[in-house]
């Protein structure tokens, strides 16, 4: 942990803004509420605006960006193709030093924009690998992050002070910093979010609707990620693209492997790989 006599942030005496107040950036404000000096939400939609002043989940709501004046440190809590849509207008509303972390699903790209900033900015990347399917500020939570993995990528240009300040906010809402490159996450989480989305769309879309009244939780909880916000996940989708497409042909190999098998009668191998297949899973769950 990085020492806060040395780096000067101290995050009771900051002044936080929020960009995007739906689930991640609304649970976010209702977790750091009251452990730092204000915060400033931004959203476009008004009655998000409304709902964040009337369960006073901010100290200011607003979707003018004139007020990112007087911020110490700016979170970007919108979809990936917002994040990017909003990175370089920053400049125009921030000319004081202040810390920019966003929370993008995917990194490389974002981190490729946030690095074309002026140095007054002094950036981070980070990514709470935690959620629902229901979005909005409506279903936001102040315990969502606990004892989430929250994963930070720092730049070459990544400063003390900016480092001490995601890993106090991630301290203080209860999650678990782990560090690792733009790169690194990216190719972790086309494998293990990005992949099983597309999977469990698959299977929502193949299923014959003359069956909907025979399904069971196996089937609930396999295709349980098909109702994530399509728009939100083509910005995730597109920004990762080579890594899921690799993801993607990984996954096909096995099911083709299965596929083979059981086609040709050859259950005694057919038996090996789903054993296989169980004791990765109790691998992966006892990890």
């Amino acid at each position: 942990m990085v020492n806060q006599m040395e780096d000067g942030f101290r995050l009771g005496n900051a002044k936080i803004g929020i960009i995007g107040l739906g689930l991640m950036g609304g649970s976010l404000a209702k977790a750091l509420k009251g452990k730092c000096e204000s915060l400033f939400g931004f959203d476009a939609h008004l009655p998000t605006l409304e709902l964040a002043t009337a369960t006073q989940t901010v100290d200011f709501a607003s979707s003018d960006f004139s007020s990112l004046s007087e911020i110490d440190v700016l979170i970007l809590a919108t979809p990936v193709n917002i994040i990017l849509d909003i990175i370089p207008r920053l400049p125009s509303f921030i000319k004081q030093k202040c810390i920019l972390i966003d929370l993008g699903s995917t990194k490389k790209l974002i981190i490729e924009s946030m690095n074309q900033l002026p140095e007054n900015f002094e950036i981070i990347g980070a990514h709470p690998i935690c959620g629902k399917e229901k979005l909005g500020l409506e279903n936001a939570d102040a315990n969502l992050y606990q004892s989430a993995q929250f994963i930070i990528t720092p730049l070459e240009r990544t400063t003390s002070k900016a480092k001490s300040a995601v890993t106090q906010i991630i301290s203080a809402i209860g999650a678990n910093c782990v560090e690792m490159s733009a790169e690194a996450h990216d190719h972790a989480l086309a494998f293990t979010s990005h992949l099983p989305f597309l999977i469990s769309s698959a299977l929502a879309k193949t299923l014959p609707k003359e069956f909907a009244n025979f399904i069971g939780p196996g089937f609930r909880s396999a295709s349980r990620l098909a109702g994530t916000s399509a728009h939100m996940m083509l910005g995730i989708l597109g920004s990762n693209k080579e890594n899921v497409l690799h993801a993607i042909q990984v996954f096909r190999n096995s099911l083709n492997e299965i596929e083979e098998n059981l086609q040709n009668e050859n259950y005694m191998q057919l038996e090996v790989i789903l054993n296989q297949s169980q004791s990765a899973y109790q691998e992966i769950v006892n990890h």
